[in-house]
C-alpha cells in the first residue's frame, strides 16, 4: 500500500512538473511572439495538423522511454529497479495523452501524420487496442514492483506491452 501511494504520488508530481514546464515554455513562448492577424479558424486542417504534431510528440517521448525496457528482452540492457520503475511510470503517464491525442477528423487537410485511416474509420477498435495498451502498461508497473529483477513474469508483462506496441503500428500506423 505505502508502495502505490509512493507511485501514484511520485507520477502526480510528474504529471505537475510537466505540466508547469509547459506552462511556464508556452508563457514564455507568448510574450515573444508576435501576435497573429487573425485567429484560425475552429478544426480543418490546422487542427489536424496541430493533433498530428501533439501526437508525434507523445509517441516520440513514449519511444525514447520504452526503447531502453525493450532492450531487457533482448538482453541488451541491465535491469536497474529505479530506472526501470522511472520508466514505466513516465510511459504509463504519457499514454494517458493518447486518449485525446486522435480526435475526430484531425486527419483531414495534409496534417503529416502516418495514422492509418482505421484509426478514424475502426475508431472504436482502436479505442480498444489503445486501453489494452494501458492496461498493460498497469499489469507491467505491478509485475516490476512484485518481481524486482528481470524474471520470467516482468518479461512476460513487458513482453505483452512490446506486443501492443507492434500490433498497433501493424494495424493503426503507415509503413
Amino acid at each position: 500500500m505505502i508502495l502505490q501511494m509512493t507511485k501514484r504520488r511520485r507520477a502526480a508530481i510528474l504529471g505537475l512538473a510537466l505540466a508547469l514546464g509547459a506552462g511556464g515554455a508556452l508563457v514564455a513562448q507568448a510574450q515573444n511572439a508576435p501576435a497573429p492577424a487573425a485567429a484560425p479558424a475552429a478544426g480543418g486542417a490546422n487542427a489536424a495538423r496541430q493533433a498530428a504534431e501533439v501526437r508525434k510528440a507523445i509517441f516520440k517521448l513514449i519511444g525514447a522511454n520504452f526503447r531502453p525496457l525493450g532492450a531487457l528482452l533482448k538482453d541488451d540492457g541491465k535491469y536497474d529497479a529505479a530506472d526501470v520503475n522511472k520508466r514505466i511510470t513516465r510511459v504509463i503517464f504519457l499514454s494517458g495523452f493518447l486518449d485525446e491525442a486522435f480526435p475526430e477528423n484531425s486527419n483531414i487537410g495534409e496534417p503529416d501524420t502516418k495514422a492509418k485511416p482505421e484509426v478514424w474509420t475502426k475508431h472504436a477498435e482502436f479505442e480498444k487496442s489503445l486501453k489494452g495498451f494501458q492496461d498493460d502498461l498497469v499489469a507491467l508497473s505491478d509485475a516490476n514492483e512484485k518481481e524486482k529483477g528481470l524474471t520470467e513474469p516482468f518479461k512476460a508483462a513487458l513482453g505483452k506491452v512490446a506486443q501492443d506496441c507492434k500490433a498497433c503500428h501493424d494495424d493503426y500506423k503507415l509503413k
